[in-house]
């Protein structure tokens, strides 16, 4: 069955765009179009792509929408080197970003307190890619400069908002220690004698 008009140019605005699309901006197409209109446009075409069994999918993320190819094929397109990766993130940086993700809005000296490393250069090369922001200043002494992630932060992690960030608590859980069962523990409490 083909698509209506307005789902139609939704496709094609979501296909030239290089980034996610708001509701909002999908809506500037069709002025006449309410955005309940291009919410449901987004709806059929996502259900176009999953029914015809596409390649590609509608993916909501950063407070918008974009056509993806779908993961079962991200293995194979990577390997081909089709797709174009945006180079990798130093271990400050990704520590820097996670500071800035889970205690925004925050200030240059926390990080730097909890990293025990000075971040101003990493700062800049996290500013200087779009993946954070000066989101204020802090009514502290100096009114010192406060740091928040961008839409395009969530787009590279294929997040909608920061709340489909990992809890805190998965974290403690997921970083203790394996402790593996030990063969000389079994074999102490099996030599106890029973008693009589």
């Amino acid at each position: 069955m083909p698509l209506n008009p307005l789902t139609q140019l939704v496709e094609a605005a979501l296909f030239a765009a290089n980034r996610p699309i708001t509701v909002e901006e999908l809506q500037s197409l069709e002025p006449e179009a309410a955005l309940a209109d291009i919410r449901t446009a987004l709806d059929e075409l996502r259900e176009h792509y999953d029914f015809d069994g596409h390649a590609v999918e509608v993916v909501e993320l950063a407070g918008g929408h974009q056509i993806l190819s779908r993961r079962s094929f991200a293995e194979a397109i990577e390997r081909a080197q089709i797709a174009v990766r945006t180079p990798r993130l130093t271990a400050a940086a990704m520590e820097t970003l996670a500071v800035i993700a889970y205690r925004q809005p925050v200030g240059r000296a926390e990080i730097e307190e909890i990293r025990g490393v000075s971040a101003g250069g990493v700062l800049r090369s996290l500013q200087e890619r779009g993946l954070i922001e000066v989101v204020g200043r802090s009514e502290g002494m100096g009114r010192p400069l406060l740091y928040g992630s961008t839409p395009l932060f969530l787009e590279l992690l294929g997040l909608r908002d920061l709340a489909e960030l990992p809890k805190t608590e998965e974290f403690t859980v997921a970083l203790q220690p394996h402790r593996p069962e030990t063969a000389d523990s079994d074999e102490a409490a099996a030599s106890v004698p029973a008693a009589s």
